[in-house]
């Protein structure tokens, strides 16, 4: 587990940020004051949604890369709601919806080299400024200067992570298809490759519905 508490230098650098580069960047709907009921038969899906910790809850959609700033935006919720709300910090929880363009980010390192993801969804590697061959956002947040937004940093912390089922079903028939391979030989590799804590869902859509139907505010991450 990776240390969740971060230090004053970190708060005072991501409030100066957050003032600054990321001003317009998100559109937020009011979050629930209480969650909802969870009703209808019980699913691996409404499991993992009654998982989501807290009764100060977001969660971030992010269809786009937007320079990782999906990442960024669940950071600060948990950086910055304890105070806001005056509870502790398991009070709070966060949900990470990747969808659509992001998907590969769901995907390890050797999914990037054997299928060229970076170059594929024009993600660079910005240790390189090349097309990414490993997944830029896992271990480290891209070129974004906070390193507890990294991926595998917010899973460690309880972040619940959503990865859409559709999108992992469309990327992986174009890579196929561009490829001359088996389309379900493809999807198979990647769904064998989603990293861990990353839950798959039926879509990135129905996550985020269900999601606010629990009690989270949404805010979309790009």
């Amino acid at each position: 587990m990776q240390d969740n508490n971060p230090t004053p230098k970190s708060r005072r650098d991501f409030l100066a940020m957050a003032a600054t580069a990321t001003a317009g960047l998100g559109v937020t709907l009011p979050m629930a004051g209480t969650a909802a009921a969870a009703t209808g038969p019980s699913t691996e899906f409404t499991r993992w949604l009654d998982s989501v910790p807290g009764t100060y809850k977001q969660v971030t959609d992010w269809p786009d890369l937007n320079h990782g700033m999906g990442l960024i935006y669940t950071f600060s919720f948990l950086l910055t709601a304890p105070e806001a709300y005056g509870v502790p910090a398991s009070d709070t929880g966060a949900v990470l919806v990747v969808r659509h363009n992001t998907i590969p980010i769901a995907l390890g390192h050797e999914m990037w080299a054997k299928y060229q993801l970076g170059e594929l969804f024009k993600i660079d590697d910005p240790d390189t400024g090349k097309a990414a061959v490993k997944n830029p956002y896992y271990e480290k947040p891209g070129a974004l200067p906070f390193q507890e937004a990294a991926l595998q940093r917010l899973i460690d912390s309880g972040v619940k992570v959503a990865a859409c089922a559709l999108a992992l079903n469309f990327y992986s028939g174009k890579v196929a298809a561009a490829r001359g391979l088996e389309h379900e030989t493809v999807k198979n590799d990647w769904m064998a490759a989603v990293l861990p804590g990353v839950q798959v869902v039926p879509s990135g859509t129905v996550a985020c519905s269900g999601a606010v139907a629990r009690g989270c505010g949404y805010l979309f991450g790009g």
